[in-house]
């Protein structure tokens, strides 16, 4: 019996050694030692992504849904960069009680419009009493720039950039987020998505021992230091996320790691691609992993002094060939 019982616990052990070996193991290595010096266009990039971020949060500041003119000015300055950038912007607007709420959605159309759609998109809203410059003004300043950058690509999948209303709280992981609404009308009309990408908090980053904190037992798997970005999808969206992870080590010189996890894992599901797990859509979400790294998370503090532009601008930099990868890879 207790050779049956050690044996028992000997393959149970090794059950869940697999298992977060296939949650944590990646392609390729996270860039390690003394970033590079910034290029001209990235110098550029991170004065551009400054100046959004300084909007959203500074001249508009706090956005949600129960501050009608200032979610108004945040549409309406979102839809002017888009413009500007050489798009046609269509709102997708639906009910909220008495409010209406609306997403805003810019196209980049592929060679092949059946090979399924690429979204990347960010929440513009704040949590009520916060200006959200992390949270999550840096997540729409990327895809801001990443349609500047890309337009004029021509790639195999069309590209759709998405701005959602909506994600935090009370509609957080509800019917009533905006990419939930989003993503069901996607599912409705039978649109395939190849892949989702949400981009989520991309402005803080730490060198400090201990500034990274995670979920039980991932920090078994991962540096204590919050200097990285990381790459994070559930079980089902695995291999887009050893894809993405893998595009981005290839082109970025700086710090990476990935996990694809159940979504139930603490911190997982916390963004835009939990509306489209919920479709059956592939999403992984991108992040410089909000609460677990962040001091300044869901308060007053989250202000654009705390940001660091220049790395930011390295990961939107390497980010861009990630999309390009997804949109034209076969």
């Amino acid at each position: 019996m207790l050779r049956v019982a050690a044996a028992a616990v000997i393959a149970a052990l090794g059950a869940g050694a697999v298992w977060l070996w296939r949650m944590t193991q990646m392609p390729l290595t996270s860039f390690k030692g003394p970033l590079p010096a910034l290029s001209a266009a990235q110098s550029e990039l991170a004065n551009r992504l400054s100046e959004h971020v300084t909007y959203l949060s500074v001249a508009i500041g706090e956005r949600n849904i129960e501050r009608t003119g200032s979610l108004q000015a945040a549409i309406d300055y979102l839809r002017g960069e888009l413009v500007q950038a050489g798009y046609n912007v269509t709102e997708k607007t639906y009910n909220v009680q008495v409010h209406a709420a609306t997403n805003l959605e810019a196209e980049l159309v592929g060679s092949d419009g059946s090979a399924g759609i690429v979204v990347v998109g960010a929440h513009y809203d704040s949590v009520t009493g916060t200006v959200g410059a992390d949270d999550n003004a840096t997540g729409i300043a990327a895809v801001l720039e990443l349609a500047r950058d890309l337009r004029g690509s021509k790639m195999r999948r069309t590209v759709r950039f998405v701005l959602f209303v909506n994600e935090e709280p009370p509609y957080f992981q509800t019917e009533q987020m905006g990419s939930f609404a989003y993503a069901r009308h996607l599912q409705h009309d039978g649109v395939p998505v190849s892949a989702m990408t949400s981009l989520e908090m991309l402005g803080f980053y730490s060198d400090a021992p201990g500034s990274q904190k995670y979920p039980a037992l991932l920090n078994l798997f991962y540096p204590s230091h919050g200097n990285f970005i990381g790459f994070v999808g559930n079980s089902e969206s695995r291999d887009l996320v050893r894809r993405a992870t893998r595009r981005f080590r290839e082109s970025a010189q700086f710090p990476s790691e990935g996990v694809a996890a159940p979504a139930s894992l603490p911190g997982v599901g916390w963004s835009d691609q939990w509306s489209f797990w919920q479709q059956g859509y592939p999403a992984i979400m991108i992040t410089d992993t909000a609460i677990f790294r962040y001091p300044y998370y869901h308060t007053p503090l989250d202000t654009v002094d705390k940001l660091d532009f220049a790395k930011m601008a390295r990961v939107v930099d390497g980010v861009r060939n990630v999309v390009a990868s997804l949109a034209d890879e076969r």
